[in-house]
């Protein structure tokens, strides 16, 4: 038996940049079930930090890019499912304090993806 890494977290060909782009959607997404005014930069500022996340993803080592590519795993698979239980709610009484709470960890989350790149 040989033992090998396991494999990235990250699929072949992913993009940093629309990773954090469609985790944006999906915080405007949450803040409007929250009742928020959308935050996050509006559609040429959410392109320039698609830009930007990319290209210095492209420049960082190998091992920020893999941290990089677990917190947005991570991130992208507990938003997808705080979203569906948000969607499940109902739309007759949104629920809008699990909302804000979400929208509040995935903003955060976004900031840490950013920080790591700095």
């Amino acid at each position: 038996m040989t033992h090998q890494a396991p494999p990235s977290p990250s699929s072949a060909g992913s993009d940093p940049g629309r990773t954090v782009a469609q985790l944006r959607e999906a915080l405007r997404l949450v803040e409007s079930i929250a009742g928020r005014r959308p935050s996050g930069p509006e559609a040429d500022g959410a392109l320039d930090e698609a830009a930007r996340i990319s290209g210095a993803y492209d420049g960082a080592l190998p091992v920020i890019q893999r941290r990089f590519d677990a917190l947005a795993n991570e991130v992208t698979i507990w938003t997808a499912a705080g979203v569906e239980a948000l969607l499940a709610g109902g739309e007759d009484t949104p629920p809008r304090a699990a909302a804000g709470r979400l929208a509040a960890r995935l903003d955060a989350a976004l900031g840490e993806m950013a920080a790591l790149l700095r």
